[in-house]
């Protein structure tokens, strides 16, 4: 008898085909279900190792061994001719068969699931002309280096993206994928695009070489590859040169033309310069008080080196941007550099999207804060069109979700937002965005996701902490919002704002030795920033101080600070409200006026924005001093103003109380009070106390129904008080 034919009379080639179909199949369920319960990356494989190591025993255990009716026996002493013999042959078959029918299932349901929940994997509707453009590795062992490497790739980033009809993955969304162990398919599959540029940057005192190497993504074929060894001054012509060489490839094969648009590096030859401008994009990227000063001065820096380097000028226009949102930079001044900048940028190339949406947004916030009130709707209108005509452009959106913010037609953000997101779905500044564009609609949990989903791409971005915190305080969770602060200020330890932002708050809590430390950090920081004069004003009003409180406020409006957080109005206000308990309210108002002219003339054909945030303070006073009728028509002037801005006071429950008290409908004010007040929680309204305590509230307050509201507040404040001493009680004993 042949070997064969003994080898089947055993049943061994039975075995082994079982074995080898069985366990191909079960290790493909196994090492699909083992990652997704979260088992260890080495479990994977040790089921594979089992299953190759397992397979020669078996053969040799099938050898000698026989499945019989009656159990397991040795071969010799099994009954060839037993009639129960094939019956157990044919079962073993039929076991094979189902079990590989049904692991095969399980298999497909799983993969099927895997590809609808998890977006790396590939999707089969990509456009076929689509690439991402992988930061090159840099294999220097330099990680000094690594500037240079990530500068090669954005520059083939920003040169490919102008090759008509080739769709390529925004630099964001590519630099994602960093530093992580994620196959070729898997990264198309999360960006969307067919096809995959990769490659390394080696460099060796002055030689560098750069492989580069362009890969489909659905098979993994290099479709083209190569070594560029040249000396490290040749930089820009490495650059040049692979980004050429990508175009015709992909122009011939994908676009199916040899006509090749001609595509444009950056605008400088000196790389000195182009490495402080990378170093400066960097650095800004969590938009943190250190990150944008350190970008300023880098790009500045740039600039000194090659003042026509176009690119690092809409950087700092753009930093500058920033800086006025944070509070690093006075608005004026920032508008004032940005329009000069700008200017520069586009007497070069007009045409500049980036450029022409910066420049228009900083003279339409200059002519929105002397007063123009057909500014703001014009801005948007401008920067609507620059979007459409450039829609692939991250700056211009978010410019105009900025108008959009200040016009309060928030619901437009949304869907311009998401279109960004569409094109750059892992950059984590648009998912931030998204969060704050959530948050003004007050979708809060929506919010949350997006910005936590912006953390995940970007830990070290204090305002989406921030803002994290302002949604939990929406619930009443005010601990939460201490924390958060507190994670924004661990991130930004130069930020002086954060610290002081959370020193008014302990200070309106009552928690003065705690909120010191904090009014310590923003003393060494900015001692003479528009927080510091805040907290002043804050610190003496807590320890009742009422002649340093005055002082304060005196100083704020001589001063004339900035009204950023409602600072300059916060000292006016203050100053009102005791002229109103001490019976001097026309003396007051009086100085004001001397101090800062027009400061409540509401009917001014032009006011300047900053006075329009101030003159509902003067209500207060006003109460006591003007006639009922010029008090209202004063309260209709600005409430019509404010929906002109397209903003509804009565939003707000403090105004809408303030507003019906003020036009005499008390029971009204007190429904609303109860309704809409008190049943929110009282963390959001630290001031409370201030607010009620003016006399034109007299009868609200006297209401059986408010004064239980007001003892709830109070019962829950002195637990808030407790919770917030406590946590940095414990945080003190652990250092």
């Amino acid at each position: 008898m042949s070997l064969v034919a003994e080898l089947r009379r055993r049943n061994v080639i039975r075995v082994a085909a079982g074995y080898l179909v069985v366990g191909w199949l079960l290790t493909e369920v196994l090492t699909t279900i083992l990652p997704e319960i979260g088992a260890p990356d080495w479990a994977a494989r040790a089921v594979i190792l089992i299953f190759a190591f397992g397979f020669i025993p078996a053969v040799v255990l099938s050898w000698f061994f026989e499945v019989t009716p009656e159990g397991i026996k040795r071969e010799h002493e099994v009954d060839r001719e037993h009639p129960g013999a094939n019956r157990v042959a044919r079962r073993v078959d039929q076991a094979t068969i189902a079990v590989s029918v049904v692991l095969i299932i399980v298999v497909g349901l799983f993969s099927a699931r895997y590809t609808a929940d998890d977006p790396s994997d590939i999707d089969l509707g990509v456009s076929a002309t689509s690439v991402a453009v992988l930061p090159f590795d840099n294999m220097s062992g330099d990680k000094d280096n690594e500037y240079f490497s990530d500068g090669l790739t954005e520059t083939l980033l920003h040169m490919l993206a102008q090759i008509p009809d080739l769709q390529v993955a925004a630099r964001t969304s590519s630099f994602a994928f960093k530093g992580q162990n994620r196959s070729i398919q898997e990264i198309a599959a999360a960006l969307e695009v067919a096809h995959i540029l990769e490659g390394s940057v080696q460099r060796a005192g002055d030689q560098i070489r750069v492989t580069a190497q362009l890969i489909r993504a659905s098979d993994g074929f290099h479709i083209w590859s190569k070594n560029f060894d040249r000396e490290f001054t040749d930089v820009f012509l490495i650059q040049d040169e692979i980004a050429q060489q990508v175009r015709n490839e992909l122009s011939a094969s994908l676009l199916g033309t040899d006509s090749y648009a001609q595509v444009t590096g950056i605008t400088t030859e000196n790389y000195d310069a182009y490495e402080l401008y990378l170093q400066a994009r960097k650095a800004r990227a969590t938009y943190s008080y250190s990150g944008l000063l350190a970008a300023e001065t880098l790009l500045k820096s740039a600039l000194l080196i090659d003042p026509d380097f176009i690119e690092a000028k809409s950087e700092l226009a753009n930093s500058y941007v920033h800086q006025a949102e944070t509070g690093l930079m006075a608005p004026e001044t920032a508008n004032a550099e940005i329009i000069a900048i700008t200017d520069q940028v586009l007497a070069v190339n007009p045409d500049d999207p980036v450029a022409k949406a910066t420049s228009i947004y900083a003279r339409a916030m200059s002519l929105i804060a002397e007063g123009d009130e057909a500014a703001l709707p014009n801005l948007a209108s401008e920067l609507e069109a620059i979007v459409n005509s450039s829609p692939a452009s991250y700056e211009p959106r978010i410019l105009l979700v900025r108008a959009y913010t200040a016009l309060q037609q928030n619901e437009k953000s949304l869907p311009l937002l998401q279109g960004a997101l569409s094109l750059d779905k892992f950059n984590p500044s648009l998912h931030y965005e998204l969060g704050t564009a959530y948050m003004r609609l007050r979708r809060w949990d929506e919010a949350r996701a997006a910005l936590e989903r912006s953390l995940e791409l970007e830990p070290q971005q204090p305002n989406a902490y921030t803002y994290l915190g302002s949604i939990a305080l929406q619930s009443g969770d005010a601990m939460t919002m201490v924390k958060q602060f507190m994670n924004a200020i661990a991130v930004d330890p130069e930020d002086h704002e954060l610290p002081g932002i959370l020193s008014l708050f302990l200070y309106q809590l009552g928690l003065v030795d705690i909120a010191d430390d904090f009014r310590d950090r923003v003393l060494t920081l900015a001692p003479t920033s528009t927080v510091a004069y805040q907290i002043e004003l804050a610190r003496a009003r807590a320890i009742g101080d009422l002649e340093g409180s005055l002082e304060a406020a005196r100083r704020a409006v001589e001063d004339d600070i900035e009204d950023r957080r409602f600072a300059f109005g916060g000292a006016v206000q203050h100053l009102i409200r005791t002229a109103v308990r001490t019976g001097r309210v026309d003396d007051e108002l009086a100085w004001l006026e001397e101090q800062q002219p027009g400061i409540f003339n509401v009917d001014s054909a032009v006011v300047p924005l900053k006075f329009r945030g101030v003159q509902g303070t003067a209500f207060d006073g006003w109460f006591h001093t003007l006639p009922r009728d010029e008090l209202l028509r004063r309260l209709d002037v600005l409430l019509a103003f404010a929906e002109s801005m397209g903003a509804d006071p009565t939003e707000n429950a403090v105004d809408h109380v303030g507003i019906l008290t003020l036009r005499g409908e008390i029971a009204a004010a007190i429904e609303v009070a109860l309704d809409e007040l008190f049943t929110q929680p009282v963390a959001l309204y630290p001031n409370w106390r201030e607010v009620l305590s003016q006399p034109q509230y007299a009868e609200i307050v006297a209401d059986p129904r408010v004064r239980d509201a007001m003892r709830r507040w109070e019962a829950q404040e002195a637990d808030l008080r407790a919770s917030v001493e406590t946590y940095f009680a414990d945080l003190q004993a652990a250092t």
